[in-house]
């Protein structure tokens, strides 16, 4: 089953405790926080839905999916996977970083090679094929809370600061700690819990993988502060409005996890293998890549419009700083492209995306975005400054003529500028954008984490191969080599 948006509004509608500003909240889909992203990925559903938009394959059993949960087979079914990635990404203009389609892609990776698991690898399987067929939304906490991050977590001063393993049943566990950075969790389905970070001996209790459904008893989130709340219009805030995920702090208060939805018990080196050995941390990082391809376009594309509008793209410091952009824009791409194009089949025979040009951008991608964000204030300049306070502006009768006659450009009347610059503004400016350059910033962890990913992924026998050769064609002069 492919699910369209009514359905995915519909199965939000539970007992889900999410508090906000003091409060619970009684319907995830219509709290003015949530209600926007809501929406926006509704309108994914929608979109994948549609047989216009070729976003459906047939599985392997036989049923019919959304493509974001492809086990892709060959480099035809990288690009297959990539087009149908691209649309959702096009669809929330790369603002989206948890959308449905980035676990999806960690538990394809995860079903691919299910004897990581050992002797919970038909849960494994039973999951994906059930969340596949389902058409779920599932997102993930595994991050543990920053307490004090030079310990590990068995050595905290609670036992359950991180979520950890308070009891074991006959029909399961009990959980209890918390666990980060909940982006979407507020309005997915099903939540996946881990540990990414290196776990250390003594910290088996910790060392677990499950699924647990969002209204599960016990669990609570607790969502940073909206930037969609206060916010009257799409018009002056367009992305706070429709984008905005949210990101939560999950407290499992002695949670229930049944046998069939744990992947990994007390198992230090199974909770690293997950992500490594299989695909999943390709395949994950591979959509995450899709995904900000299409935001640096968006952005780039904001600053060439911008500069068209106030005539400075005549400019040759203005071509500069574009060109710049481009050739930001096309490494990203580049390197997704590449990364596809290598692309290598496992002994599993799952295509891979070629780790050196995928880690390699997913190296720089907090440098990258903020170089674009850099360029794009210096192009947008002081005038973004000078807008007026909302929309309301334009329509009183006694200042609309005003907003009207001073605020416009050569050829582009007030309403088309203004709302082009506040477009830009909720870019670079507002607590929306702040929020997203630091999301940029620690995307797949801090940089030094993501940077050894690029190095131990480079291959660097190629590269040592030349220089070997090279040092090998040449030798000390003979006379000075008798007396060595």
């Amino acid at each position: 089953m492919v699910r369209n948006g009514n359905q995915y509004v519909e199965s939000l509608k539970d007992n889900r405790r999410i508090y906000i500003n003091g409060e619970m909240v009684d319907d995830v889909t219509t709290h003015p926080a949530f209600a926007g992203i809501t929406q926006s990925f509704a309108k994914l559903y929608d979109l994948a839905a549609d047989p216009k938009n070729d976003m459906t394959y047939t599985t392997e059993d036989g049923t019919t999916a959304n493509k974001i949960f492809m086990i892709p087979r060959s480099r035809e079914d990288l690009t297959v996977r990539r087009r149908a990635i691209t649309q959702w990404a096009e669809a929330t203009c790369g603002f989206a970083g948890r959308s449905p389609d980035h676990v999806a892609g960690f538990l394809a990776g995860f079903a691919s090679y299910p004897e990581v698991f050992g002797e919970y690898q038909q849960n494994v399987l039973d999951f994906y094929k059930y969340a596949r067929d389902e058409d779920l939304f599932v997102t993930y906490v595994i991050i543990p809370p920053q307490v004090d991050r030079s310990k590990a977590a068995h050595e905290q001063e609670e036992k359950y600061l991180p979520v950890g393993v308070l009891e074991e049943r006959e029909d399961g566990i009990i959980v209890r700690g918390s666990q980060m950075l909940g982006t979407s969790s507020a309005v997915s389905n099903y939540l996946f819990v881990s540990c990414i970070t290196p776990l250390r001996p003594g910290d088996e209790d910790y060392a677990i993988s499950f699924v647990v459904p969002m209204d599960a008893p016990g669990l609570k989130l607790y969502p940073r502060p909206s930037y969609a709340m206060g916010k009257e219009s799409v018009y002056d805030y367009p992305l706070s409005t429709q984008f905005d995920e949210s990101d939560s702090l999950m407290v499992f208060d002695d949670v229930f996890i049944p046998w069939k939805h744990i992947f990994v018990y007390k198992n230090i080196e199974a909770t690293r293998d997950q992500f490594h050995k299989t695909p999943a941390h390709v395949l994950g990082n591979n959509q995450a890549q899709i995904r900000l391809c299409t935001k640096v376009k968006f952005l780039i594309g904001i600053a060439r419009k911008i500069t068209q509008v106030g005539g400075t793209d005549k400019f040759p410091q203005v071509q500069e700083r574009l060109g710049e952009l481009a050739s930001l824009a096309a490494t990203v791409e580049g390197m997704l492209l590449a990364s596809e194009y290598e692309c290598s089949l496992d002994i599993n025979g799952v295509a891979r995306p070629h780790q050196r040009y995928l880690y390699g951008i997913v190296g720089m991608q907090d440098k990258i975005y903020a170089s674009v964000i850099s360029i794009l204030r210096e192009l947008v300049g002081g005038g973004v400054l000078q807008m007026p306070s909302s929309y309301h502006e334009m329509v009183n009768p006694e200042t609309k003529d005003d907003i009207r006659q001073y605020i416009r450009a050569t050829g582009v009347d007030s309403e088309t500028r203004i709302q082009l610059y506040r477009l830009a503004w909720d870019v670079i400016g507002s607590e929306f954008a702040g929020r997203h350059q630091q999301y940029e910033m620690f995307y797949n962890g801090a940089p030094f984490v993501v940077r050894g990913h690029a190095f131990r992924n480079y291959g660097y026998q190629e590269p040592l191969a030349l220089v070997d050769q090279f040092l090998s064609s040449y030798s000390l002069p003979k006379a000075v080599a008798q007396e060595v």
